[in-house]
């Protein structure tokens, strides 16, 4: 199995003063796509906008980007023909050829709302409970995740996987429901094996698991499924509970990370890790983007800067899933979302300290599911398969497309001039690599110099467009 880290060295030799480019431009005329023509570095002065990256200037270490793998997305990949399948999924986890690189992926633990229909691995009927956990059942739904993980690792064995649970089987819940409620507070260290038998049961099926987050979205009961928490909740359960029943077992490796729901709430997170028996067991905090500013992840890391920030959701909605649309709305659509994710994910989470950024829902059909009958109804995957199972990128992969193939797991984000007009993030790469990502959010096209090293490249990029610039250290 092939290190997929080391491709990068095909592009050029070292000491080359060529910088490759690769393009996406909001009508779509070019999608994540390599020019022909490379940047060279030169002795020059000019006028323009200067983007001055300087590798001597470091901050966070990078563990990954990719997608959620929801149960509806395992489904509809298996589904395709082996060939067709096979070919996606080199695309989707290999850096060779047109592979775009993805090096993490997020797992529901039990349902997600875009699962066929709702389940724990542990679900008794009304008025029963299983406090032994006895009939505990990884297969219990979703059961076409692990063989899609196993063939995903034999591509890219060291993708790294984060677990989060949506909700507690019901019988451990105050309203024995899938939707809202929460977990009853005698059953804290019963959900904590409950947890680890998830990981036990994917780690025996060679399938390793990196990190958890506590509870997704634990302030929204309204999803199907869902469970609420606070955080004083929260912190109770990890510091008395699944922090000390991870050690035990021998699993004190695995990451935890707190709060995984919106930028508005930064007293959430702050609160946990607060208190210094809590955040003992914890690597992080991770967030969404539904809500607030990307900027409360500054805050939160100023605040506790031995805490990683992880951006682990962000969806991409279709206005109408079962409506025939015209070129012209899905251009607009795709120039819009694009922006969007590009300066507040991408450039937004990265320069806001998130170690790894993930894109909501690999998949979906071409009517936006599968989903629970109270889930997401437009949640449009980064692939839509259709009835002639052909996988379409959708935005949101040519978003991680972007930053995925070239910023491997271990380059660390580098210094680059902050401009409005030209949100950018910079980094290098573990073999010497600097990686430029630039989004002119302007409406007009704009003329740049990307400085490095006392040398300029002169750039020129359309309106709304993406580009990923590559070049040796």
């Amino acid at each position: 199995m092939q290190d997929q880290t080391n491709t990068i060295d095909s592009f050029f030799p070292t000491g080359s003063s060529a910088v490759e480019v690769w393009l996406t431009r909001s009508d779509r005329s070019a999608l994540f796509q390599k020019q022909e023509e490379n940047l060279r570095f030169v002795d020059a002065r000019s006028d323009a906008f200067i983007i001055q990256v300087d590798a001597t200037q470091a901050f966070q270490t990078m563990d990954g980007f990719g997608f959620a793998l929801t149960g509806g997305s395992a489904l509809l990949i298996s589904r395709l023909p082996t060939l067709i399948r096979n070919a996606l999924l080199r695309e989707l986890f290999s850096t060779e050829g047109n592979g775009i690189g993805v090096s993490f992926l997020r797992l529901s633990i039990g349902a997600s709302d875009l699962s066929e229909r709702s389940f724990s691995y542990d679900d008794m009927p009304e008025g029963y409970f299983d406090p032994d956990l006895v009939n505990f059942n990884i297969e219990a739904g979703d059961r076409e995740v692990p063989p899609l993980l196993k063939e995903i690792l034999a591509i890219n064995p060291s993708i790294k996987i984060i677990g989060s649970p949506w909700t507690a089987p019901p019988w451990m819940k105050t309203n024995q429901s899938f939707i809202g409620g929460k977990l009853r507070t005698e059953h804290y260290r019963i959900y904590a094996n409950y947890l680890i038998k998830y990981i036990k049961a994917m780690n025996g099926q060679g399938i390793p698991i990196h990190a958890l987050t506590i509870q997704n979205e634990p302030l929204n009961g309204e999803n199907e499924p869902s469970m609420l928490m606070e955080a004083w909740e929260q912190a109770d359960f990890v510091k008395n509970h699944l922090g000390p029943s991870l050690r035990e077992a021998g699993l004190g490796g695995i990451e935890l990370f707190c709060w995984d729901h919106n930028c508005d709430e930064k007293e959430y997170p702050l609160a946990i890790f607060g208190d210094a028996e809590a955040r003992q067991f914890l690597a992080g905090a991770a967030w969404h983007l539904y809500a607030g500013d990307i900027a409360a992840l500054s805050e939160v890391h100023m605040a506790h800067p031995d805490m990683k920030m992880y951006f682990t959701e962000q969806w991409v909605g279709a206005d109408d899933p079962a409506a025939t649309n015209g070129k012209e709305r899905l251009d607009a659509g795709f120039k819009a979302d694009l922006g969007w994710h590009m300066r507040n994910v991408i450039v937004g989470a990265t320069r806001n300290w998130c170690r790894a950024v993930l894109e909501w829902n690999l998949a979906s059909d071409s009517l936006c599911g599968p989903h629970t009958p109270g889930g997401c109804p437009n949640c449009l995957g980064a692939l839509t398969i259709g009835d002639d199972m052909t996988p379409i990128p959708n935005v949101s992969y040519y978003v991680i497309a972007h930053i995925a193939k070239f910023v491997r797991p271990g380059s660390i984000r580098i210094f680059s001039d902050d401009v409005d007009i030209l949100p950018n993030v910079a980094f290098v790469t573990p073999n010497g690599y600097i990686v430029l990502i630039v989004f002119n959010a302007s409406e007009d096209a704009q003329t740049f110099n990307i400085q490095f090293s006392g040398k300029m490249a002169k750039a020129v990029m359309d309106a709304g467009s993406v580009a990923t610039y590559i070049w040796h250290k």
